[in-house]
C-alpha cells in the first residue's frame, strides 16, 4: 500500500493522490507565512523612522528651499542668503579625498588579495585595516591635525582636510574592494594562467573588470561618509565663513581654507543667532540630497556594469 493511500489522501475516482498536501506541509506553509510577516514588519519598522525624518526635514525646509538658496552666498552674518561657498567646498573635499583614497585603496586591496602571502606581517596589516574602519572620526581628525597640518606643514587647508578624509575612508574602500576581488571565481584566474597570461595581466584584464561593481560599493560609502563628516574638516581646514563670489566654480586653492556643508549646518544651529528656522533644515536637505544624488548615480553605474557581467 502506498504512503498516500495509507494516509487516507485519495485523488479523483478513489486513486491515491501522490502529491497531495499533508498536515505537516500545511503547518510549514503557515510557519513560513508568519516568518515572512515578521520580517516584513521588522523591515517597515526600520524604514519608517528614516521616512519620518526625511519628511520632517523637507516640510520644515520647504519655505527656504530654492535654486536661489543653493547659488547665493551667505549675507547679514549668515542669517540670510544661501550656501554656495559651503556647497562647493564640500564638493572640493569629497572629490579630492576620493581622488586620493580610491586608487590607493584599490591597489592596496589588489596586493592583499592577489599577491600577499599568509604571513604574520600581512595578517597584522589585515587586522589594522579592519580596526581602522571602526576608529571614531574625532581620532582621525586629531591624526590629520598632527600629520598634515603640523608635520607635513600643509596648514589649515583644503589639502589637509581632504587627506584626512581620505585616510578616514581608506579602510572601507580596501575592505569592500577585497570582498569584490575575492568574489571573482578562481577558475577565471586559472584559465588565464593556463594560456600564458601573467598575474598582472590576469588582474588587469579579468579580475578587475569583473569586480568593478563591488569596488563602486566602497566608493559609494566613501562619498557618503566624507560629505557628512564634521570633526575631521573642522580640525584641519574648514572655517565658519569664507568670502566667495556667487557662482564661482573654483573659489578655493589647495592651500586655502574652505567652508563645508556639515560644519556650516553645525554653525547655523549653534553659533549664529536669529537664523530663520527653515535655513538649517534647508541646509540639511541640500546635504542629504547631494549625497543621495551621488549615491544614485554610482548605484546606477554599478547596476549597468553588473548587467555586462558574463557570469
Amino acid at each position: 500500500m502506498s504512503f498516500a493511500a495509507a494516509s487516507g489522501s485519495l485523488g479523483p475516482q478513489g486513486t491515491p493522490a501522490l502529491f497531495s498536501e499533508t498536515a505537516f506541509g500545511r503547518r510549514m506553509v503557515r510557519h513560513e507565512a508568519v516568518a515572512r510577516g515578521v520580517f516584513l514588519a521588522m523591515t517597515l519598522f526600520m524604514i519608517a523612522p528614516l521616512v519620518a525624518i526625511v519628511t520632517h526635514l523637507i516640510v520644515e525646509a520647504w519655505p527656504a528651499l530654492s535654486l536661489e538658496f543653493l547659488l547665493d552666498v551667505p549675507r547679514d552674518r549668515m542669517t540670510a542668503g544661501g550656501i554656495w561657498p559651503a556647497f562647493i567646498g564640500t564638493i572640493y573635499l569629497v572629490v579630492i579625498s576620493l581622488t586620493v583614497a580610491a586608487p590607493i585603496g584599490v591597489l592596496a586591496a589588489v596586493y592583499l588579495n592577489e599577491y600577499a602571502k599568509d604571513t604574520w606581517f600581512n595578517r597584522i596589516i589585515n587586522l589594522a585595516v579592519i580596526n581602522l574602519a571602526g576608529v571614531p572620526s574625532i581620532v582621525h581628525a586629531l591624526f590629520g591635525l598632527g600629520a598634515f597640518v603640523y608635520a607635513a606643514r600643509f596648514g589649515y587647508s583644503v589639502m589637509a582636510a581632504s587627506l584626512t578624509l581620505a585616510v578616514m575612508t581608506l579602510p572601507v574602500i580596501i575592505a569592500s574592494t577585497r570582498e569584490a576581488l575575492a568574489a571573482v571565481p578562481m577558475a577565471f584566474r586559472e584559465a588565464c594562467w593556463n594560456v600564458g597570461a601573467s598575474r598582472w595581466q590576469t588582474i588587469r584584464g579579468v579580475v578587475l573588470p569583473n569586480s568593478v561593481s563591488g569596488i563602486l560599493t566602497g566608493v559609494i560609502l566613501q562619498v557618503s561618509r566624507a560629505a557628512g563628516e564634521t570633526a575631521p574638516v573642522m580640525f584641519t581646514g574648514a572655517v565658519l565663513f569664507k568670502a566667495v563670489e556667487r557662482g564661482t566654480l573654483l573659489p578655493y586653492y589647495l592651500d586655502d581654507q574652505c567652508m563645508a556643508l556639515s560644519m556650516h549646518l553645525y554653525v547655523l544651529t549653534t553659533q549664529v543667532p536669529n537664523v530663520p528656522e527653515a535655513v538649517p533644515y534647508a541646509t540639511a536637505v541640500v546635504l542629504l540630497g547631494s549625497v543621495l544624488l551621488v549615491n544614485g548615480l554610482a548605484i546606477g553605474l554599478r547596476v549597468w556594469l553588473r548587467t555586462r557581467k558574463r557570469w
